[in-house]
């Protein structure tokens, strides 16, 4: 990762104050309070893909706010993904309290206040993805902010591991491979959040969860296929269409759109690929389910404001 700045540089009485600055711009609106002094030092370095970014933080003790009146002048809407590389971080969202060690993780979300707690020296790595990311994939996860993720269960295990050596990883490889990378990252936390909501909700809320977790799994593994449909999805799921419709709805969408949306992202994808410049653009279009190439054109620039033609053609995407 690019270091993006390192306190350690800056007079010892300037520290904090240009630290609050640094977190500020790398990450949300935050307060930050310490009572190291002198001696407080910080650094982060960050790597981005797209509009994600993995940042690792290392740090003295201080505390860390997420105030309502910073919310009230952000417009951001990120969750946040922090994985414990050492020290013991606590971590304090909608009533609850997370204690994370190395080798766990947990999730935050800026819209809502909450406040971080380092009591010691520390290193996270932390993933800043747009709440649409992983809400696409898994739906309302609210019930599970500042909850510790911990190593000893075998799933949350592997998406700690998997995420950490992505964040390794992403510049070391094309930007189109650093994509898919990141999308089978959230792809596991999304896995791993459902198992937990499952296993913490109410039978009939956790029932519901895990039918639209598998209703959008269903539809994400068979987007290439220009017969998927409503009917057919929720047969294969095991529930009526109307029920279905009923899910999605609970996300504010519907069937069509969001099978819609997601093949249009990954066309976007693979327009933007190297490795897939010596493909035409119907090619890729109908690979994703697409059967009407003027249909594609129009609402791909509709979604993404260009032609998928002006998009593949951008320098710099």
């Amino acid at each position: 990762m690019a270091v993006v700045l390192d306190t350690r540089s800056c007079l010892p009485d300037r520290r904090l104050a240009v630290w609050q600055d640094i977190v500020c711009d790398t990450f949300v609106g935050l307060d930050c309070k310490s009572d190291m002094r002198g001696a407080f030092w910080g650094s982060v370095s960050q790597s981005k893909i797209g509009p994600a970014a993995f940042t690792r933080v290392d740090s003295t003790a201080q505390r860390v706010f997420r105030t309502p009146s910073r919310i009230a002048r952000a417009s951001e809407d990120f969750v946040l993904l922090a994985l414990g590389n050492h020290g013991v971080n606590g971590v304090f969202q909608d009533g609850r309290e997370a204690i994370v060690s190395a080798g766990q993780f947990v999730i935050y979300d800026t819209t809502r206040p909450y406040e971080l707690r380092f009591d010691d020296s520390f290193s996270q790595t932390i993933l800043q993805m747009p709440r649409k990311l992983l809400q696409q994939r898994i739906g309302s996860f609210d019930g599970l902010t500042a909850t510790t993720f911990a190593g000893d269960r075998p799933l949350e295990q592997l998406t700690y591991d998997f995420t950490l050596n992505v964040s390794k990883t992403i510049e070391q490889v094309d930007p189109a491979a650093a994509s898919r990378l990141l999308d089978q990252a959230l792809d596991l936390l999304a896995m791993t959040l459902a198992d937990r909501l499952h296993a913490r909700l109410s039978d009939q809320s956790a029932h519901r969860s895990a039918l639209l977790y598998r209703l959008k799994n269903h539809i994400l593994t068979h987007l290439a296929d220009p017969e998927l449909s409503l009917p057919r999805t929720a047969a294969a799921v095991g529930i009526s269409p109307r029920y279905a419709s009923d899910l999605m709805a609970d996300e504010q969408t519907s069937f069509r759109g969001y099978v819609q949306m997601q093949r249009l992202e990954r066309c976007k994808r693979d327009l933007a690929d190297p490795a897939c410049q010596a493909r035409h653009i119907g090619e890729i279009a109908f690979a994703w389910g697409f059967n009407d190439l003027a249909h594609f054109s129009r609402i791909f620039r509709q979604r993404f404001g260009v032609s998928p033609r002006e998009w593949r053609e951008q320098p710099g995407r």
